[in-house]
């Protein structure tokens, strides 16, 4: 940040009190060990979303759950600690391994109780399923469109060929007809809109090349 400021080079020392400074703090969290975070100073929450951010994708996390209890108990005896568990229960979901879906479970029994714990389980798995399901429809949507798109194009051009033949006086048969109609390639259609305009017999647009 102080090499973007030119001062003048008169009371240079006067003008650098001026310059502002700052300094930026690197917190890497995978360089400390699980019981170091967990002592830190600061709110339940704070502290468990420092573990959350170490090991919540951990293949290790099946184990490491049981040795997050105490904390989970924290966070639950917290002021809205009901939703910050919640929270937890959902990201846990998201982006732990399913291996942990069992153990989660379980130290969740202990903490909140084994309705609660059911509760939130179930609550979370249902809205990921959910989103799962949304996901997929809208990914059908969007395919389904494209692919009316398409075939909307295709459906336009074909009867463009048909037109063109016919004010040129060119007969087409019904198995032509329905070949032209039943074309989905565009490029094809466009080949033979271009040979249309210049062909003198039916043979000329199917001509092979």
């Amino acid at each position: 940040m102080e090499e973007l400021f030119h001062l003048p080079s008169e009371a240079i020392e006067r003008w650098q009190v001026l310059v502002p400074r700052f300094e930026y703090l690197v917190d890497d969290l995978t360089a400390e060990r699980e019981e170091v975070l967990r002592a830190r100073p600061g709110p339940p929450l704070v502290r468990m979303a420092w573990l959350l951010l170490r090991s919540g994708r951990s293949e290790k996390l099946a184990t490491l759950l049981e040795g997050w209890r105490p904390l989970l108990a924290e966070v639950l005896a917290s002021p809205e600690g009901h939703e910050h568990l919640r929270a937890i229960v959902h990201y846990l979901l998201r982006v732990g391994v399913e291996a942990a879906h069992a153990p989660l479970r379980h130290v969740l029994n202990s903490v909140a109780g084994e309705q609660r714990a059911e509760e939130l389980m179930k609550t979370m798995g249902d809205a990921l399923i959910e989103q799962g399901h949304a996901k997929g429809l809208a990914e059908g949507l969007a395919e389904g469109v494209a692919k009316g798109r398409t075939e909307g194009l295709a459906e336009g051009r074909a009867e463009g060929v048909l037109r063109i033949l016919a004010a040129r006086g060119i007969a087409v048969d019904e198995t032509a007809r329905k070949l032209i109609l039943s074309c989905t390639d565009l490029n094809t259609l466009d080949q033979w809109l271009d040979r249309a305009l210049s062909a003198t017999s039916l043979s000329d647009l199917m001509m092979n090349g």
